[in-house]
């Protein structure tokens, strides 16, 4: 990476951050989280993929069913509970976020190619490029993910006993890594501009002195 500008080294390391935080806040549990104030809570956590429980029960009283422990949130045992579980909003969290997640998989592997990369590839600037708007759009669907999560995740009508339910690190984790994503993104952006724009003026500089060569060798003769 020693060929590597300034610019570039930021933007990389940005882009492991956000990796990090992005795929820790995917893979947790805590979401959300009750506050512990309560003696006997329904409701522990709940992350993208998994749920804890103590003695919950369908809060319509269609079945006597009670859940107590931490399962995966699409676990067979669910079913009766799938509508009060899993609503609009949590399903389009765990979408937006699930495809942030993806692109930024395929944006970690192009920064490993960049990485490799020398900047007198011809096609260097592309792949700057290439990263940067992957990054950018993998921001954007972050960004749903986690508004859309903020506005209704500790609302009063999904988990019980609201009041004491919190937005959790898992969370707070998914909007640094959202955050991290854009940075990387832009910097990468900048980092084709200039390099583009470098090339640019290089070749012109050429062009300049091969006609003024030329001009030199016709004055000659």
């Amino acid at each position: 990476m020693g060929s590597k500008s300034k610019t570039g080294l930021i933007a990389t390391s940005f882009a492991v951050l956000a990796f990090v935080f992005v795929l820790i806040a995917f893979v947790t549990p805590c979401w959300l989280e009750t506050d512990g104030q309560l003696e006997k809570p329904k409701f522990i956590r709940i992350g993208l993929w998994q749920v804890c429980f103590k003695d919950f029960e369908d809060t319509r009283h269609y079945y006597d069913t009670k859940f107590y422990q931490c399962w995966w949130v699409f676990e067979e045992e669910y079913y009766i509970i799938h509508d009060i579980l899993l609503p609009g909003f949590f399903v389009a969290t765990q979408f937006f976020f699930t495809l942030c997640f993806t692109l930024l998989l395929i944006s970690t592997f192009l920064v490993a190619l960049y990485i490799c990369c020398h900047k007198d590839h011809s096609r260097y600037v592309l792949l700057l490029l290439v990263i940067g708007s992957c990054l950018i759009i993998a921001a954007l669907s972050g960004t749903i993910a986690v508004i859309v999560f903020g506005a209704n995740g500790d609302s009063r009508v999904w988990m019980p006993n609201w009041e004491h339910n919190d937005i959790s690190w898992s969370y707070a984790l998914a909007v640094l890594g959202t955050l991290f994503l854009y940075i990387s993104g832009v910097l990468y952006l900048v980092e084709g501009r200039v390099i583009n724009m470098k090339r640019k003026m290089a070749d012109q500089a050429e062009g300049g002195y091969h006609m003024e060569t030329r001009k030199t060798s016709q004055t000659t003769i």
